[in-house]
């Protein structure tokens, strides 16, 4: 009957039929992930060791590097309870 090597080739030849309008963006892809791959592995070689062989974090500007504290996060939102110690008047507080 059929060979492994002819059903191979009908199983290809039905997927072009079938995917071809997917092929141009799949291999655009697979382009774009191949050229990411290379830079990144470049990069990772390029890079030099700490002394301990350990690599220094990467620093990227706008983002926070540690955890914030409570008394940061407090500090920088507005309360919607009323002060403990004045009473509720019942209108609401201006916005700051």
């Amino acid at each position: 009957m059929f060979g492994l090597s002819e059903v191979a080739i009908i199983l290809v030849v039905v997927i072009l039929v079938l995917a071809a309008k997917k092929l141009p963006d799949l291999a655009r892809s697979a382009g774009k992930s191949a050229r990411i791959l290379k830079a990144e592995a470049a990069a990772t070689k390029d890079e030099p060791a700490g002394a301990d062989g350990q690599t220094a974090p990467r620093v990227i500007p706008g983002e926070t590097v540690g955890p914030k504290s409570a008394a940061a996060t407090d500090s920088t939102q507005p309360s919607a309870a009323p002060h403990p110690t004045q009473p509720d008047s019942g209108q609401p507080r201006p916005q700051d």
